[in-house]
């Protein structure tokens, strides 16, 4: 899931650069969402501390509350991998945000082919993403694009025949098998059982005597079997 998020406090800004995405991604079969606000308020701030996935943000630079080159400041303090666009009127701050080094994709001024613009940065953003370590699959007309890190584990159901690849924010059905799904990840997921791979590096607690694994978004499942238990690095 390709999670857009769109702040400026013009609407007609907000409505240009919201038919600039969906145009984009009509064109291919990645799952996406928009996220529009007219301010950096307390639901902006919940967002950024959420654990959604594959975040490109459009940030303006001064909207009524804050600053665009403040609110990224805070973002980069615990997320170093969502993207970071700018957009303003004020095309005279480019150099000052490049001497923030915020890590940002790209500077675009209001009122100079903004819409081509936010294609191509559209376009920049969705590239940077699909080269981070994930696991890229299609299934059923699909295409599945995940970060390894934002998975937490992968179980089998017997029940539908298929694999749950469950992540802080949903769970991802899909019709490969957990042998497949482990040879993708490359020995960045580890089995817990044979119907189970985990990302350890989202593990809080292995408890062996109970047999179950905590994870640092609280999650917790009991599956870790005698046969896998080496295989889990004991966590405290």
């Amino acid at each position: 899931m390709i999670n857009f998020i769109v702040v400026d406090d013009v609407k007609e800004i907000t409505n240009k650069v919201e038919n600039v995405i969906s145009k984009v991604m009509m064109g291919n079969k990645l799952e996406y969402k928009i996220h529009i606000f007219n301010d950096y308020n307390d639901k902006f701030t919940d967002l950024v501390n959420s654990h959604l996935t594959n975040k490109i943000y459009f940030l303006d630079i001064e909207t009524r509350s804050a600053s665009g080159i403040d609110i990224a400041r805070q973002i980069r303090k615990n997320d170093l991998d969502s993207v970071i666009i700018f957009i303003t009127a004020h095309e005279e701050l480019g150099s000052i945000i490049i001497r923030q080094q915020l890590m940002v994709l790209t500077f675009i001024c209001k009122f100079d082919d903004f819409e081509v613009n936010i294609k191509d940065a559209i376009i920049k953003s969705l590239s940077y993403i699909g080269k981070k370590k994930v696991i890229k699959f299609n299934d059923n007309n699909a295409l599945y694009i995940i970060p390894i890190r934002d998975i937490l584990y992968i179980t089998h159901d017997n029940v539908e025949r298929k694999c749950l690849i469950k992540t802080s924010d949903r769970i991802y059905k899909v019709g490969k098998t957990l042998a497949e799904l482990y040879e993708m990840a490359d020995g960045s997921l580890v089995y817990s059982h044979r119907a189970c791979l985990v990302n350890e590096n989202r593990i809080v607690k292995v408890d062996k005597k109970n047999k179950s694994i905590l994870f640092d978004n609280g999650d917790c499942i009991n599956l870790v079997s005698d046969n896998y238990k080496k295989e889990v690095s004991q966590k405290c």
